[in-house]
């Protein structure tokens, strides 16, 4: 796979999913560059780390992308792998810029807005006919008799989606509150603390699932799955504990919305089964590498590779598949878990017991052994996380 242009840059934060990143284009024979905002990230103590290199964080917006294009510029880089919320819309919104030096693999900006815009993600989905929860704009709801869920319209908010907002505002917005039925929220202070109008969904009770997906100008390249045990809230989020499936609905509900949207470049959708009706229903869509990337590289979905080989214009050297059945753990997303258990309620989801949930992540630690960080043959990454985290907590502290 070496070239002229072997080198990847690959945008890693706290998260594992960078390490799973360098890790795997390691060992492809790709010479890595670790673009970090902080020198104490884990990826930087990796031996698969060929490089690390200190730019500013998405926060600072027009000098993030300026540190990104003067990487892009480098003649032995081939591409930058987005990790980070902020780096589709960069590159997107920027391609002119970064095509000049490097090969992406992201969608257009108007494209990526229909995602990134959870309201025109509905419609699209609507088109596709594929699942997702009633969604309406918080202003336009009349009837709160139903469980519901107010969040963000937007998983980024961006000059390109409000008026409001210069390039240097834009800022991920996370916030979710849960209304149970019969109850009506304070629109005026919900719209002022999300900076914007969010949107209002119907709350779905079930198991949460995953489906990852590399694309090239509306063909799928390579597909995933995998089904979530264990979030970083006990109310759910992001993957710490998951093991890959291979469900037939689930493929298709997954590439119906992206063939709808004909897309191109990696998309990660979050999704809830129903329990009721069995159905997948769309949560949201990431257009980057996902936090639990490390389960599927691990069960063979070598998308790190796969997006390195898209953007060389290789993809007839893809070969899509990996093996069910195979889970992973991220042990600081683990103690998250339990940290919510013990600070967190939620009227939608009862609170487990924490030592009974604290038992539990033990015996799956030890019936499935396999770690997004801790790898016999790279044990520092672990040991600078570990020191890391309680450096900031000595740090908090005082």
């Amino acid at each position: 796979m070496n070239s002229d242009r072997d080198a990847v840059v690959v945008t890693a934060s706290r998260y594992p999913h960078g390490y799973a990143t360098v890790r795997s284009l390691a060992g492809r024979g790709v010479h890595t560059i670790a673009a970090v905002d902080d020198e104490r990230l884990s990826v930087t103590a990796s031996r698969h780390c060929d490089e690390s290199v200190l730019i500013p964080p998405p926060s600072a917006l027009p000098a993030y992308r300026d540190a990104l294009l003067g990487l892009a510029a480098r003649p032995d880089v081939r591409t930058i792998v987005p990790h980070r919320p902020h780096d589709p819309y960069v590159l997107a919104k920027y391609a002119d810029e970064f095509e000049r030096h490097v090969d992406v693999v992201v969608p257009d900006l108007e494209t990526l807005r229909s995602v990134h815009d959870r309201k025109r993600l509905a419609e699209a989905a609507e088109r596709a006919g594929a699942a997702i929860p009633s969604t309406e704009l918080l202003g336009d709801v009349d009837d709160w008799s139903g469980d519901r869920i107010v969040k963000s319209r937007y998983n980024l908010l961006t000059d390109a989606y409000l008026e409001e907002f210069a390039f240097e505002d834009s800022t991920i917005a996370k916030s979710v509150e849960h209304v149970p039925a019969g109850e009506t929220p304070d629109v005026d202070a919900l719209t002022e603390a999300m900076g914007h109008e969010p949107i209002v969904q119907e709350y779905v009770e079930g198991e949460e699932y995953l489906f990852g997906a590399l694309y090239d100008r509306g063909e799928a390249l390579a597909t995933f799955q995998h089904r979530q045990i264990r979030g970083d809230s006990y109310t759910g989020s992001g993957g710490v504990f998951r093991e890959s499936v291979a469900i037939p609905d689930l493929e298709a509900a997954g590439r119906a919305i992206l063939d709808e949207l004909e897309w191109h470049g990696l998309a990660c959708i979050e999704y809830v089964r129903d329990a009721e009706t069995g159905e997948f229903s769309i949560v949201e869509i990431n257009p980057r590498m996902w936090q639990s990337l490390a389960c599927a590289t691990r069960a063979g979905a070598d998308f790190p590779a796969w997006y390195w080989l898209a953007a060389a214009d290789r993809t007839d050297r893809i070969e899509p598949g990996y093996e069910p059945g195979v889970g992973t753990h991220y042990l600081y997303g683990e103690l998250e878990h339990l940290v919510s258990v013990a600070r967190e309620a939620s009227p939608f989801v009862e609170r487990p017991s924490l030592p009974g949930r604290a038992a539990e992540i033990l015996r799956s630690c030890a019936t499935t052994p396999a770690f997004d960080y801790l790898h016999p043959d790279d044990p520092r990454p672990l040991l600078r996380q570990v020191r890391t985290e309680l450096e900031d907590a000595v740090a908090r502290r005082r």
